[in-house]
């Protein structure tokens, strides 16, 4: 018998359920509930005292899948947990880790005092957006990628004569760890953001004339920036485009836009945030057997260092 627990908050309960699946072991029971203000009520149904608890909750919009979080690591606190760890699938405020201009505030930090002062110890996270914010927290983060999974599911299409691109000057680290890993040539779109959820393509760097393309990114949003680098390499003469993301925020009209992009052919994202509704073009795969791996063996106090399947 597992003598740790797992519970989830509302924001990706399919997956914690695959997770506890995975262990071979069923849910805390936890009961949150809103009242009528939409003021949030946490309450763990079993006994956790002296438990080594595993909360897993996503901190994608809206703001209550934090505060759950928050509420979740302090009533386990109070409940006299032995150690809590803040299981976030998709890591939300990421985007926000610097001050790139006046008079704003750096959410990804502020995220990140507000889980350590609520009593967290330990968490455990799938591609930060920046690596930099593990040090934006004051307690050990293990910082794991789902690149094992997403290969796996790529490498089912056959592909061959590969180009990987990174969206962004960004992408660039990530998109060359996947084309050490799978092969294939490096190419840069070069974009500019003129504004928040407004994306500019000025050009292409690296040839992609008749190659399969493969476009790497850690998060699509509103879904332009996607379409519209699928869309510029296509008319470069890509022979066929594909996409690897590893959490779909997908806010807005995003299904729509890959829906209906003619030059897109298939984009396989994870289940750290849980999709609203189905896509044809999207394949989703699941990261619940590596945060299952990562949880028994932060229990166990084993390295999970071969979890971070990632080139530096």
């Amino acid at each position: 018998m597992a003598h740790f627990k797992v519970a989830s908050g509302r924001s990706n309960i399919a997956l914690a359920q695959k997770v506890a699946e995975h262990q071979g072991i069923h849910l805390s029971e936890v009961t949150i509930r809103n009242f009528s203000d939409g003021e949030i009520w946490v309450k763990f149904e079993e006994n956790v005292r002296g438990i080594d608890l595993f909360i897993i909750q996503s901190t994608n919009a809206p703001s209550d899948n934090l505060m759950e979080l928050l509420l979740m690591i302090d009533a386990a606190k109070r409940a006299s947990a032995q150690r809590v760890t803040a299981v976030i699938p998709y890591y939300g405020g990421a985007r926000q880790d610097r001050k790139d201009q006046p008079r704003v505030s750096i959410s990804a930090k502020l995220y990140a005092n507000l889980i350590v002062r609520a009593g967290a110890d330990r968490v455990i996270t799938i591609d930060l957006h920046s690596s930099q914010i593990q040090g934006f927290f004051d307690i050990p983060l293990d910082h794991l990628y789902a690149s094992p999974v997403l290969i796996k599911a790529l490498s089912k299409l056959n592909l061959d004569n590969l180009a990987i691109a990174a969206p962004d000057v960004g992408g660039v680290k990530t998109a060359r760890a996947y084309s050490k890993r799978i092969g294939g040539d490096l190419v840069l779109v070069d974009k500019r953001r003129p504004a928040h959820n407004v994306a500019e393509i000025v050009s292409v760097i690296g040839e992609v004339k008749d190659k399969n393309v493969v476009i790497v990114d850690d998060l699509i949003d509103t879904g332009s920036t996607f379409v519209q680098c699928a869309e510029v390499l296509k008319d470069k003469g890509a022979k066929s485009i594909n996409g690897i993301c590893v959490h779909p925020v997908f806010s807005g009209k995003a299904l729509e836009k890959i829906e209906n992009s003619k030059a897109i052919e298939k984009l396989f994202v994870t289940d750290t945030i849980q999709l609203k509704k189905e896509c044809k073009k999207i394949e989703v795969v699941s990261v619940a057997e590596l945060l299952a791996e990562a949880i028994i063996r932060t229990h166990d106090n084993r390295s999970i260092s071969s979890l971070f399947e990632i080139e530096r």
